[in-house]
């Protein structure tokens, strides 16, 4: 009996592995949906304060909060109102963000750029952490020698250039600044604008990770013998699945 237990636990520590393989697979596969959830846009009738969330039922009891389902942003696409009917004009401050700042040094000859943030090119939301904010900015005419551009969020800078990407799980849930400062080589400021983003938890993808993690820990928990079963259970259905590939 004693050389018959070894080749067991060996396949049993096989078999973890083949488990805990498939189910962080099966997690990669299903991530796309998890990030395709509505997002929904609350805005305060009182303050004028936005909040993203996709949590709305956290919302719905309390007065004074206009509630609208919003697409999804990624990347590639602005926030949209999906319903125009429950979808209020943003708060008159994000016309202050999105209008270019004059802050020409005095006697400058370079006090007639053009600067503009053109990505994200309006008010948008993005889910932490699957998704990063993309920043792009445009300067006309072209920089001069010694002039340059610095990016920056929440007043601390990130970049220099016309562009950055900042990953969204180094931040915090809630409404961020974005803002492009053009210097000249004295370092004095010759333009800037600003922009507001906001980033959302995405729950649903915490709580699915959290589901596998308990999962993983039940399976170490089992005895050898049901971990062997599980082990031969996902074979045959590998078995299966490798014949109906083949038909």
């Amino acid at each position: 009996m004693t050389s018959l237990s070894k080749p067991v636990f060996s396949n049993s520590k096989l078999g973890l592995a083949l488990i805990a393989a498939t189910m962080i697979s099966m997690a990669t596969l299903y991530a796309p949906l998890v990030n395709a959830a509505p997002i929904y846009k609350v805005i305060d009738e009182k303050t004028g304060q936005v909040t993203f969330t996709d949590r709305p039922q956290n919302y719905e009891q309390q007065a004074g909060k206009k509630i609208s389902q919003t697409g999804v942003t990624t990347k590639e696409s602005r926030v949209s109102s999906s319903n125009s009917d429950n979808t209020s004009s943003p708060p008159s401050s994000s016309n202050v963000n999105t209008t270019t700042q004059n802050t020409a040094a005095k006697n400058s000859p370079d006090a007639n750029y053009q600067l503009a943030i053109t990505e994200p090119s309006a008010e948008r939301a993005y889910r932490r952490p699957a998704q990063s904010i993309d920043i792009k900015v445009q300067v006309k005419p072209e920089l001069q020698a010694g002039d340059s551009v610095s990016i920056y969020l929440d007043g601390n800078e990130v970049a220099q250039g016309l562009s950055a990407s900042i990953a969204t799980v180094d931040v915090l849930p809630g409404s961020h600044k974005i803002k492009a400062v053009l210097k000249n080589e004295k370092g004095q400021t010759l333009k800037q604008v600003e922009r507001t983003v906001y980033v959302i938890q995405n729950n649903t993808t915490l709580q699915n990770n959290k589901k596998i993690a308990q999962q993983l820990l039940a399976y170490q928990n089992l005895p050898w013998y049901q971990k062997v079963l599980l082990k031969m259970r996902q074979e045959a259905k590998n078995r299966i699945c490798n014949h109906l590939l083949s038909l």
